[in-house]
Order: C-alpha cells, then structure tokens, then sequence
C-alpha cells in the first residue's frame, strides 16, 4: 500500500516562469481539499536547506493567479548539489514532519529532485515550469504559452518600425539549448526565416532565404533567432548577414527576460492548474520519481529520469509550415 500522505512541502526551483503561482495555488488547495497539510519552501532548495518554509491555507494563495513570477522565490542551489547540503534538507523535511515534496521546475530543479528522492526514499513529484518546453513527458510546459505570447506581441510592434523604415530585424528569444520559443513565436509573428540549435541551418541558407523575399518586394524582414543556436547570438548573425547584404538597413533586438515575466495567459493558468491537483492526487496514490504532464490533452506520470534525459524534439512539419508561408 502506498504510504499515506498528511503533510506535503512544495517549492519553485530555477529560472521563474509565468504560471508558477498558480501551479502552488493548485497544490495548496488540492492538497487541504484531501485534508493534506501543505508548506511553502522559500527560495527553492535552499529554502528546504535553511528552514525557511511556512504552511499554506487557502487564503495564502488568494490573488496569485494571474501574477507572473513565483511569490516562493526561486533559487539555483549549489549547496543542494553536494551530500551535506541534501542531509541538511533531509534533517529538516523530516523535523518537519513531510511526507512528500512538489518540485516547481526545469531539468536542473528534477535532476536535483531525483537525487534527493534516490538517497532519503522521499516520494517526490515534480511539476514541469519553465518557459523552454523542453521536458520530455509532456507536450507543454507551465510558462510555455505565455513566452511565446511575449515574443509574438514583440515581433508585432518591432514588425510597425521594420515596415515604415523597410529594414531587416534580428530578433533573438530565449529557449536556452531549445528552439521552441523561436518556431512558435517566428510563425505566430510572421517570420521570414528562424534560427534554431536543432536545425543546421547556414548563413548562405539564410542569405537565399532573405535575397527571395526582397526579389518578392518584402515591406519588411524579421528573422528569429533561438539563443543557443550553432551560428551565434543575434549580433553576429546580422554581422554576417550584412557582409553580403549591405544594401539592407539591419537592426537588432535581443527580448531576454522579457520572456520570462508577466501574467500568464488562460492556457498556462488552466495547465498549472491541472498540473496541481494532479501532483497531490498522484502522491496520494503512491506516484513518485515522476513528473506530471499533459499529453494529448491527457494527465501522465514520466519518470523524472527519462524526462530529463529524453530529446524533446521540434515538430519538422512547423519548419514546412513556416517556409510555405514566408514567401
């Protein structure tokens, strides 16, 4: 049988991403709505490190949905990364009584989880936050949508200055190592061309793809670029690109941590929310070492290993999508 569950800690891990609150929100009350205790950990790991934790009541969480940001802070812990570090979280976890741990982030904040789980046996769940959607296990992750939202609303406004003065913007998203930002956000704004880290794509490649849309009088060019790809950030794309096409008045616009904030949109907010409850009805039924996901539309459990570990890949037919209709 499975353990029974009075009284779960959770915390937000890594970088910050719209619809974290409401992911806590969900555990907070799914949890007191099965009678479960539940402690908010401040600044992530190293919150459970110093004891810097609190419980949660329904009105702890009042008003935090629509608030981008995580109001648990977040924090990437080095002392979470040694075995002294983790026996000074464990000492507290149990003088505290937990039973379970929720973990509110990206693969660094579930390598850590899976760790921690493996050395104390202590059940844990993670909940996927992070605007880069590269979780295996899952088709979106919590922050996800809004990002892309972000950058979309960019793309359209640097696209009004692009128009008037007929010039060539580089605009460089985030995603880390990931190019989901860059695909969605470069069909939903219209790109001409996207740079990825998952596609080889080269300057020459680039050049052709920008000599046939001003051959086809383009009133304006936006390329996006994803800041992990293979030829360089932002900056040095247009370098290069200028070197061969100096007739083109070229400006950049690096978004950066634009992304990462603001109110999250329905679709994040409804996710986190699914998320939520999921996580502490999947502790309750003996889930652990695994992250909870949507698939399909459909709650999954993925061990946090092969979450972490598996290759998310771009879907090839948005490339297709994206060439089609950039002429």
């Amino acid at each position: 049988m499975a353990k029974e569950i009075k009284k779960i800690g959770v915390l937000t891990s890594g970088g910050d991403a719209p619809g974290m609150n409401a992911a806590v929100r969900a555990v907070v009350r799914a949890s007191i709505y099965y009678g479960i205790e539940v402690y908010g950990i401040y600044r992530g790991y190293d919150g459970l490190i110093n004891d810097k934790m609190e419980e949660l009541h329904v009105r702890s969480v009042s008003n935090i949905l629509s608030r981008g940001g995580t109001f648990l802070l977040s924090a990437r812990s080095e002392a979470f990364r040694t075995k002294e570090g983790r026996a000074k979280a464990y000492e507290n976890f149990k003088a505290r009584e937990l039973d379970a741990l929720v973990v509110i982030g990206g693969d660094g904040s579930f390598t850590g989880a899976d760790i921690f789980s493996q050395e104390y046996d202590v059940p844990v769940i993670g909940i996927p936050g992070t605007i880069d959607n590269d979780l295996a296990g899952t088709d979106y992750t919590i922050g996800f949508d809004t990002a892309c939202n972000t950058a979309r609303e960019a793309i359209d406004k640097i696209r009004d200055t692009a128009s008037s003065h007929d010039r060539l913007f580089f605009i460089e998203v985030m995603g880390r190592d990931a190019g989901f930002i860059a695909v969605n956000s470069a069909i939903g704004g219209g790109a001409v061309a996207m740079i990825v880290p998952e596609h080889n794509w080269s300057i020459d490649q680039l050049i052709k793809r920008l000599r046939k849309g001003a051959a086809n009088q383009k009133a304006s060019n936006v390329v996006i670029i994803a800041e992990g790809c293979k030829l360089g950030n932002a900056y040095d794309v247009a370098a290069k690109v200028k070197e061969q096409l100096d007739y083109f008045d070229i400006r950049v616009t690096v978004l950066g941590h634009l992304q990462r904030g603001g109110s999250p949109t329905t679709m994040d907010r409804v996710l986190a929310s699914r998320l939520g409850v999921a996580a502490v009805e999947g502790l309750r039924d003996g889930q652990s070492k695994v992250m909870v996901g949507v698939i399909n539309n459909k709650i999954t459990y993925t061990p946090i290993g092969e979450a972490i570990k598996t290759v998310k890949r771009l879907d090839d037919d948005e490339f297709r999508i994206a060439k089609i209709l950039s002429i």
